[in-house]
């Protein structure tokens, strides 16, 4: 698939920076809830603010995250993510370097368990929404036989179709951010 502006391939260095619970929640809250301080952040994820500092300087050796300066206030730090997203290369599952295979393992499992909390918490705070979205969301799954080659191609036009969504211009007081989670892989049948 092409690669989308904005979005960062992970490699075996930079993987090895994020690939840390902390770290990984810090960039999320970045991503989805623009510039903020290191005290901010600590206050939502329920973290010290030397922890907070520590890991959002780690990730700025990295390269996800930078200054935002224009919002900072005298010795107030503020920071942002650099990068929309994140892509991933399976070929980190197998790198030379058991340290690359852990990190690139501990953090499909961070962004699996993330995934698995978006979808609690709505469950938890869909009271809370409008008729209207209580009728249009999803929780389904979907059993097929595929081969390789079909997986892929599935993968790909799923993709292609949630791209088609992601420009369009949204009015009204009614438009709220809809995550997206797709998964695909084999399972193993008695």
């Amino acid at each position: 698939m092409p690669e989308e502006p904005n979005v960062r391939k992970l490699d075996a260095r930079s993987l090895r920076g994020l690939a840390h619970p902390l770290r990984m929640q810090l960039l999320d809250a970045l991503r989805h809830g623009g510039p903020a301080t290191a005290s901010q952040l600590a206050e939502k994820l329920g973290e010290s603010s030397g922890a907070t500092s520590y890991h959002l300087r780690q990730l700025s050796a990295h390269g996800f995250v930078e200054d935002a300066p224009e919002r900072g206030k005298g010795r107030e730090r503020w920071w942002k993510a650099v990068h929309k997203g994140l892509s991933f290369d399976d070929t980190l599952l197998t790198d030379s370097d058991p340290a690359v295979r852990g990190a690139a393992d501990m953090y499909l499992h961070e962004v699996a368990t993330t995934q698995i909390q978006n979808l609690s918490n709505w469950l938890g705070e869909r009271a809370t929404w409008p008729e209207e979205w209580n009728r249009v969301w999803d929780m389904s799954s979907a059993t097929l036989r595929l081969t390789p080659e079909l997986t892929k191609e599935l993968i790909e036009k799923m993709h292609a179709l949630v791209d088609t969504y992601r420009d369009r211009p949204t009015t009204g007081d009614d438009a709220a951010p809809v995550r997206i989670h797709t998964h695909a892989f084999p399972i193993t049948t008695d």
